[in-house]
């Protein structure tokens, strides 16, 4: 079947002050395809979805709805013409239930007074019309990500005249099977002849659910293909102007009569039960396990983050007390969290500022000297190559790869023995991927002992020397990388 472009943008031009961010980019969606739209952050995806919601104006160029030009002025009215987006970070309120936060603004209403019933009903009919399994009376903090990510897309679905569903990273924080659920969802959107445009950095995704690519490269436009006819290396080549290899690893760089730099014994919380492990000298310990296994917890009770029922903590054979996160550091721990930019950083401050904060007293005493600072994070924006405008620069407009590097940072300036990094490359494009590696190892070959959590094998494989396997707070395995494979991961993930 024939389908028609919905729509077209054409030589978009975007300047910021300094910055020419978007120049000559096309773009377009057909109606009832999926249409991926890739590159490396800072690439220009989001300003140009931006230019298209109505949330930034263009400086030149053409938007084109079913062939006819369009302006929009604000959000408010790319909505009015059927275009909905379903941000990364999700923008619901957690007290309020499910049918609350769907029609926010647009409640069901005789004069003055709540309809909550009618708004329930209608709710309903919205999620039975999607088959989702939530219920409308549901508190969205009580729901799981994934859902809360659905009751995301329900409500940009709940204005009737929906044509073009953004999704922005939507799998980011989902397991696999739930993955697999919004591709089901997807595919019933597309069966309605909706549009839909999915960012997203983990290729194999975009393999499975997109018709084509649509590939940029700092702000321009770089080429577009269909997704049956190309391969993960040409898409990736594509976006970084290079081949990026990412091979398995088959031997550990350690031996297991290494130092042992950090042991746990006997964690116990209510999510984590008799947790043991050591880490060595210079060595990449993996941690694998389906959303809710435990590891993420493990961490924090590890750097005092969380508090511990039970259980020892040793850090170079000497049994430690680590009852917050102050302890660690002194310890010589720093952790790398999962949500970097609510954990990691204080994103209204500079790189200087972000880099120097542990080590304020460390680094310059009493008195702050600031050139010295400015000193210190120029020396580190060179050796980690982070790319921002200068050391004053304010971490917020960082792209996520180079935020992730002020994290890195500093940790380093701290002189941490002990590197845990929980989903170290999560929302970042595959070149900045390819760079965190290259420094994680570059850190185990100077003998800084990390700890990698993650959601995704390809990079547990690529990166680990051991693998320990986690299912429901229990460890059920330790795997020497040399035998490690998805499958016998998998296998033990799903151990109870």
């Amino acid at each position: 079947m024939k389908q028609d472009v919905w729509m077209r943008m054409t030589d978009i031009q975007k300047y910021f002050p300094g910055v020419h961010a978007l120049d000559g980019v096309h773009f377009e969606v057909k109606s009832g395809e999926v249409m991926a739209l890739v590159g490396e952050n800072g690439a220009g995806k989001s300003t140009l979805m931006k230019i298209l919601t109505g949330i930034y104006q263009k400086d030149e160029g053409k938007i084109l709805i079913e062939g006819k030009e369009v302006e929009f002025a604000n959000p408010g009215m790319a909505q009015k013409m059927g275009i909905s987006i379903v941000h990364q970070e999700l923008n619901l309120m957690g007290d309020l239930t499910v049918a609350e936060n769907i029609y926010i603004g647009r409640e069901s209403r005789k004069g003055i007074v709540l309809q909550k019933g009618e708004q329930n009903a209608k709710a309903k009919a919205l999620l039975d019309s999607l088959n989702l399994d939530i219920k409308p009376n549901e508190i969205v903090k009580k729901l799981t990500v994934a859902k809360q990510q659905m009751v995301e897309i329900a409500k940009a679905l709940s204005f009737e005249n929906t044509k073009l569903l953004i999704l922005d990273e939507p799998s980011a924080a989902l397991t696999d099977t739930e993955i697999q659920e919004l591709f089901r969802f997807i595919r019933d959107m597309k069966e309605r002849g909706v549009g839909i445009v999915y960012i997203s950095h983990r290729m194999d995704e975009l393999l499975e659910i997109t018709d084509r690519i649509t590939v940029m490269r700092d702000g321009q436009y770089v080429g577009l293909l269909n997704t049956a006819e190309t391969t993960m290396d040409e898409i990736v080549s594509m976006m970084v102007g290079r081949v990026i290899y990412e091979d398995p690893k088959t031997a550990s760089r350690v031996s297991p009569d290494s130092e042992v730099i950090l042991e746990a014994k006997h964690l116990c919380s209510r999510e984590v039960k008799d947790v043991s492990f050591a880490l060595r000298k210079g060595e990449i310990l993996g941690f694998a396990g389906l959303m809710g296994a435990g590891r993420t917890e493990t961490a924090r009770l590890v750097c005092g983050a969380d508090k511990k029922d039970s259980g020892e903590v040793f850090v170079k054979g000497q049994k430690v007390d680590i009852r917050k996160p102050e302890d660690a550091v002194k310890h010589g721990i720093g952790y790398l969290s999962e949500d970097r930019k609510r954990y990691g950083l204080c994103l209204g401050l500079s790189v200087t500022e972000n880099i120097a904060l542990p080590s304020l007293q460390q680094v310059t005493g009493a008195v702050i000297n600031k050139e010295k600072l400015n000193k210190i994070a120029a020396d580190y924006v060179k050796q980690l190559q982070i790319k921002t405008p200068g050391v004053n620069t304010v971490v917020r407009s960082l792209s996520g790869g180079n935020q992730q590097k002020v994290v890195i940072a500093k940790w380093l300036l701290r002189d941490c023995d002990v590197l845990i990094f929980d989903e170290p490359t999560r929302g970042i494009d595959v070149g900045a991927k390819s760079e965190i590696y290259k420094l994680m190892n570059e850190l185990a070959d100077e003998g800084k002992s990390i700890i990698m959590i993650s959601s995704e094998l390809p990079e547990l494989l690529r990166m680990s020397d051991r693998i320990i396997v986690m299912c429901e707070g229990k460890v059920t395995g330790e795997i020497d990388i040399a035998e490690a494979s998805q499958e016998n991961i998998m296998q033990l993930a799903t151990s109870r």
